[in-house]
């Protein structure tokens, strides 16, 4: 799929809207090439719609419109005054009648290799971090073992 222009864009917003949620989309969308970590965001204070071109790029279309349905169940449900958060339930209901996904899938270009990992001593799960983890601090998440740094990864 190749990047659409802003009036392609909102052509396939509104066809989602009106086909998903039986509604049209009345307000903007726009890319974003800032975003890093997500595919896209709903800003409720201007009813705007912001999109990674990311994802148009490097992931399949059905991936893109996943994200459009997701940020759609937060535009709509704001709209309608209902709770539009991650947390809420009318969120994660609406997410479910639509087939919208919860998150969506990093990129691959931002899939980095990862800097540091560590063991667990006890049950030997490895844990790969970018970051470096103070393992006099942390213990493992699945037993509470104590955990051993097995240097930097080349991988």
């Amino acid at each position: 799929m190749e990047i659409l222009n802003e009036k392609e864009l909102y052509r396939l917003v509104n066809e989602l809207s009106i086909t998903f949620f039986s509604k049209p989309f009345k307000h903007q969308v726009t890319f974003n090439s800032r975003l890093r970590t997500t595919g896209g965001r709903y800003i409720p204070g201007k009813k705007v719609i912001e999109l990674n071109p990311k994802y148009v790029e490097e992931m399949n279309e059905d991936e893109f419109i996943g994200i459009i349905k997701h940020e759609l169940c937060h535009y709509h449900l704001h709209i309608e005054g209902k709770g539009y958060k991650h947390g809420d339930q009318e969120f994660k209901r609406l997410l479910i009648k639509t087939g919208s996904p919860r998150h969506c899938n990093p990129l691959p270009s931002q899939q980095s290799e990862f800097k540091y990992i560590y063991k667990c001593r006890d049950c030997a799960h490895v844990y790969k971090r970018r970051r470096r983890v103070n393992i006099k601090k942390y213990r493992c998440g699945r037993c509470r073992g104590l955990l051993i740094s097995k240097g930097s990864s080349k991988t």
